[in-house]
């Protein structure tokens, strides 16, 4: 089954593009690319993924390392693990800042700090190339269905510039600020998933306990003021014990850990951002670090 759904794209100039990274939100991205007629060549750690997306991407490319795939290319997008992983792809002999060509835009959708976006933008800038952070919101679904909102960093040419070809798997590609912004909202982002799902586990939890129809319920408070995205799209699968839905819980500690280390830069007090944590924490040693992020109720239970 396809990991790349259908969507009607808006016309844009085709571009010479590289994808870096075909993971669960990479691969599909790179295919909205691709089927919005960008020529893409794409990179992944294991060839066997790049050589499936190859296949269900006729007429793109594939290349053994970063710097062979981002040769010629107008934009290399990526989106990998982490800061390491990020440098990993970047720098060195045979990363893309070795084989871009002068003017080129690089675009990072890996949810990374702001201090190596900020690196990375300063060595771009020796080169004679562009870097924008650009992480992104949405999940697996967002990415599979070509609807994720991506927060942006960097300069007002180089994210005119990558706008157009972006919105193959975006629904919003905002700029915010100057270097590491896009990677500062992204981590406003999580506080916000953080806290407003340990409250929709709270709440759950207590009106099972008293006896109500969850469902019910849900269905009755999601029509008012207690409505939201976590309660209208998580709340009965977390009332059914179900937690299959995409964003993993290792994925958000390491999330929420980068939240943790820019509030102790910037002086910001983080409370409950910080005991969520340690629930999710928790949910790990319950075996849990692949379950979605919903599974904060199961600590409850």
């Amino acid at each position: 089954m396809s990991q790349i759904a259908a969507k009607t794209y808006e016309t844009a100039p085709a571009r010479k593009v590289a994808f870096l990274g075909l993971g669960v939100m990479g691969y599909p991205m790179a295919g909205h690319l691709a089927r919005a007629g960008h020529h893409v060549t794409v990179y992944n750690r294991s060839a066997a993924k790049a050589a499936a997306w190859a296949a269900e991407c006729p007429g793109n490319a594939t290349a053994p390392t970063p710097r062979e795939a981002v040769a010629g290319v107008d934009i290399v997008f990526a989106c990998v693990g982490n800061d390491a992983d990020l440098r990993s792809v970047v720098l060195g002999p045979d990363g893309a800042f070795a084989g871009m060509k002068p003017g080129a835009i690089f675009v990072d959708h890996t949810t990374a700090s702001a201090e190596v976006a900020r690196e990375l933008y300063a060595e771009a800038q020796k080169r004679g190339l562009h870097f924008v952070d650009a992480p992104v919101s949405g999940g697996q679904a967002g990415a599979q269905n070509g609807m994720l909102t991506v927060m942006c960093g960097g300069d007002a040419a180089a994210f005119d510039s990558v706008k157009p070809a972006a919105m193959a798997f975006s629904r919003a590609f905002t700029l915010l600020g100057a270097s590491g912004a896009g990677q500062l909202a992204k981590m406003v982002n999580q506080i916000c998933i953080a806290g407003l799902v340990q409250g929709l586990s709270e709440a759950i939890a207590f009106g099972q306990q008293a006896g109500l129809d969850m469902h019910q319920v849900l269905d009755v408070i999601g029509k008012g003021a207690a409505q939201s995205w976590q309660l209208d799209n998580r709340g009965k699968t977390m009332a059914d014990d179900k937690f299959e839905f995409g964003f993993a819980v290792d994925w958000m500690r390491k999330d929420l850990g980068l939240v943790l280390d820019e509030a102790k830069r910037n002086g910001a007090r983080l409370p409950v951002t910080a005991l969520v944590d340690q629930f999710y924490a928790d949910v790990q040693k319950m075996g849990g670090g692949r379950w979605d992020t919903s599974s904060l109720i199961r600590r409850l239970r």
